[in-house]
């Protein structure tokens, strides 16, 4: 199913225009018989008239839906179906509206709303997807409780809230705690369940589930531990229990998410909960640990406390990606967990935040909300929260959000009641930070130094480039978390927060007896982009000495890019320092494995890319593709006498663990392997991927030996030995695009959609593919155009199928405008033909009239 295009572009919906909804729903009772092409589903919903509301007329959402009935308070009325769902007169008193609707869920490729995965009834209901099940006020500040009986040929019918009964071809639930429709689901199908309990500190008993389909049962414990551990840690850490007799996570192969908060039926993305040694890697592991940690979360920050409106949307989702950060802080390195953060945030928010599909975490106005899910909305929301708890110290935080639980438990909110809890709760005046939610862009800091009798000044000036529809930014506050080194690496000052708040302000630091180097922005405090005169000596040096472990990498991380961006520009040799200076971080056993592993990971080629373009630098793909070769080349021939040792040391012995200790020694081994790769013809790879008993060594060895195209032999039997696990095989056609040349990247992505496993309908297959390319920056940006034509030309494939995964990938296109005249001449083609195409749906269509206006 699709939602076609008008001949004029899509309606702008502004948030000045909310308005409350006229009706209070005072219960939903719901009705489904399950059948593949003609599902029918019945609701009966009390609604109560507010004496407030402006219009006495009901408007119901729904689409793709067929009206076979409708009553009020048992009579039959005839509705007047408009475009986007139905209005009728309704009596100025309490009734009761019926409905009896048919949908078909074997026909809904778009995965939103009611569907089928293999055989599985499942839903996507978030953002607008519960109006395809039946005709509702779908908006999150309609919140009700909710009664579903399920009438089905399916062995398991799992839905919100506690079971209430079952028989033979039935069962019912009731969700106690009101909600929006976002937050409703159902599944039923062949599933197994993997199940255990837990014990709150209340002494309530909670029985879970993970759900999966046979076969599948031995790839949950780790799922399931990951579960309670969060259960355990949201009680230690925020007081908060959870709050039903079950909790139950399905897994499903067809899902367009990572995974949905669904009260008490957490529907996710198989590749976010199945793990095993021999499937999985460490990578793998982490993300499931941490995304069921973020489900889970939203319980509280998000269910019992949702969104006023769809504008609000980084109030739930910011508030529970800053907890489950903590979380796997707690659970593993916090200093590794920062740094990874972060190049996360340069990766994906950096690149929004400067281009046109900038938008503030709270934007103004949308055409199709979907878009809005971004990095901006989750990360930039998450670096918000964490600004606003450096600001008024880990006490009032806390504080704060006990207040904000108890003020507004079982209420959709905005961002003004999350603010004023924290005014209430601190006595601050927070009207200058809210300009983080309000203004789109990443500030820029730039930092001047002066030193004289004692006193140490620094002066920082803020300014935020122009976005699309905001010219003018205002200054923000941004807490700079400063430490101050002396010149022989001890500490002189610990890290102190300075409050910036104008556009050029000064501090001052008294008593010193010489002038110290500054650490500046420890632990990444605020996102920002600083800007700061100094030399790669001083770098080396906060590399070799500092004792934050952020500002340490990000010294490593300003080297490396330093030194990257002079041998493309001027094309020299890389800087013998730093990689002296590297050589004996990577030797240094004391430092944790993890962070020697991050060092060794160089900045990402479109990070070069837009460094060179912030310098007005015309980018050039194939010599930043050149250069990042050549460095890790020369980088391999300096640790050649090392690089034995160093593998022999950081190699696993024993059976695996995904412990944070052993992911750690397991990706600084993986980085070693493909240096030593480079230098021994495959020898060691060779023999790591023939007796490797987990999926991180068999995968970073084959990663290895394809980069340095010796590996045809070990992909085949890789294929061989996995073609039957879907996720598996999800890493294997990633892999054969990653490691293709530059000039070989479109064609071998264009092969593999030929493949007899390539599904389109599947987003995790098109994303492992398309997304492989769009991340290959030489091979995507090739000065052919095939990578710019091919994605398009997918693009325009999928969208009939699945809107929303279309929308999100054109976002591959969003830094056309930092490449040359040719490159863009390529990539305007592409996206005008995107936008020509008949029928094409919101989504895209306003993705691509966004990116186009570059």
């Amino acid at each position: 199913m699709k939602d076609a295009a008008p001949a004029t572009a899509p309606e702008t919906i502004y948030l000045k225009d909310y308005k409350p909804f006229g009706f209070e729903v005072e219960k939903v009772e719901l009705t489904f018989q399950l059948s593949p092409n003609a599902t029918r589903v019945l609701s009966k919903i009390r609604f109560s008239p507010k004496a407030e509301a402006a219009d006495p007329r009901l408007f119901l959402h729904g689409e793709a839906l067929k009206l076979i009935s409708a009553k009020i308070d048992g009579a039959p009325v005839t509705p007047e179906l408009i475009d986007g769902g139905l209005t009728c007169a309704t009596p100025d008193t309490p009734f009761v509206w019926e409905a009896e609707v048919e949908i078909d869920p074997a026909a809904n490729t778009a995965l939103e709303g009611l569907y089928m995965s293999s055989g599985m009834y499942c839903t996507q209901c978030e953002a607008e997807g519960f109006r395809k099940i039946t005709y509702y006020p779908d908006r999150p500040d309609v919140m009700s409780t909710f009664s579903v009986r399920i009438e089905a040929d399916a062995p398991v019918m799992l839905s919100n809230g506690n079971p209430v009964g079952a028989g033979e071809g039935w069962a019912e639930w009731h969700d106690p705690w009101p909600k929006p429709a976002y937050l409703f689901a159902l599944v039923a199908g062949d599933l197994v369940n993997h199940p255990d309990r837990f014990t709150t500190k209340s002494g309530k008993d909670v029985e879970l589930n993970i759900w999966v389909r046979p076969g599948d049962e031995g790839k949950c414990a780790f799922g399931m531990e990951a579960l309670k551990k969060s259960m355990k840690w949201d009680e230690d850490v925020y007081g908060l229990e959870y709050d039903l007799d079950l909790f139950n996570i399905v897994a499903v192969d067809d899902f367009n998410m990572g995974a949905m908060e669904n009260k008490g039926l957490n529907i996710f993305n198989s590749s976010c909960v199945l793990a095993s040694p021999e499937t999985s890697t460490d990578a793998n592991f982490e993300r499931i640990e941490a995304i069921i940690a973020h489900e889970y979360f939203h319980n509280w920050t998000g269910n019992r406390i949702t969104c006023r409106d769809w504008f609000q949307l980084c109030l739930k989702e910011g508030l529970t990606v800053y907890r489950d950060a903590q979380f796997t802080a707690d659970m593993r390195s916090e200093p590794v967990k920062r740094i990874e953060d972060v190049i996360a945030l340069r990766a994906r928010q950096f690149p929004e935040d400067g281009g046109p599909l900038a938008h503030p975490p709270r934007p103004e106005q949308f055409q199709e909300i979907n878009n809005f899910y971004t990095a901006t909305v989750y990360e930039k929301g998450a670096e918000v929260i964490g600004m606003l708890k450096r600001l008024v110290g880990d006490e009032n935080y806390y504080k704060a959000l006990k207040l904000y639980f108890e003020r507004h438990d079982g209420q959709a909110c905005t961002i003004e009641d999350w603010l004023k809890v924290f005014e209430d709760a601190t006595g601050r005046d927070l009207t200058q930070f809210k300009l983080w939610y309000s203004e789109a862009g990443t500030p820029r800091v730039k930092v001047s130094e002066d030193y004289a009798d004692g006193t140490y000044t620094l002066t920082f000036e803020q300014s935020t480039p122009p976005t699309p529809g905001q010219q003018n930014k205002a200054p923000r506050v941004i807490p700079i978390a400063v430490g101050l080194l002396s010149p022989n690496g001890d500490d002189l000052r610990g890290t102190e927060v300075l409050e910036l708040t104008e556009a050029r302000q000064s501090f001052t630091f008294d008593g010193l007896a010489s002038k110290p180097v500054p650490s500046i922005l420890r632990e990444f405090s605020a996102p920002v982009i600083l800007e700061r005169e100094t030399t790669n000596t001083e770098r080396a040096f906060l590399l070799a000495h500092d004792t934050d472990p952020f500002n340490r990498w990000e010294a490593g991380n300003l080297l490396a890019t330093e030194t990257r961006v002079a041998m493309v520009t001027d094309g020299i040799a890389p800087d013998t320092a730093y990689l002296d200076a590297l050589v004996k971080l990577v030797r240094d056993d004391a430092l944790d494995p993890a962070f020697r592993a991050l060092v060794l990971s160089p900045p990402s080629q479109s990070e070069i890319a837009q460094t060179l373009h912030d310098r007005g630098v015309t980018p050039d793909p194939q010599k930043i593709y050149d250069a990042a070769e050549t460095f890790t080349q020369t980088l391999a021939q300096q640790l050649e006498t090392s690089l034995p040792r160093l593998y022999a040391a950081t190699t696993v012995d024993g059976p695996y663990q995904p412990d944070a200790h052993g992911a750690g020694l397991r990706a600084l081994n993986g980085r070693i392997l493909a240096l030593l790769t480079r230098l021994d013809g495959g020898d060691q790879a060779a023999r790591q991927y023939q007796t490797a008993d987990n999926m991180t060594q068999q995968y970073a060895a084959l990663a290895s030996l394809m980069k340095a195209e010796k590996g045809a032999d070990q992909s085949q039997a890789f294929f061989d030995q996995w073609q039957d696990d879907r996720l598996v095989m999800d890493k294997w056609f990633a892999l054969q695009v990653a490691c293709a040349a530059p000039d070989a990247a479109a064609r071998t992505a264009a092969e593999l959609t030929q493949h007899p496993l390539f599904s389109m309908k599947n987003p995790n297959r098109f994303r492992a593919v398309m997304g492989a390319l769009a991340g290959h920056h030489a091979g995507f940006h090739h000065d052919s155009g095939a990578g710019y034509s091919l994605l398009a030309q997918n693009l325009i494939a999928l969208d009939p199928l699945n809107p929303q995964t279309t929308a999100r990938m054109c976002a591959a296109f969003q830094t056309w405008t930092r490449y040359d005249s040719a490159r863009q001449a390529l990539v305007r083609a592409e996206l005008e033909r995107i936008l020509a195409t008949d029928g094409l749906s919101r989504d895209t269509h306003e993705m691509v009239s966004r990116i186009l206006k570059g």
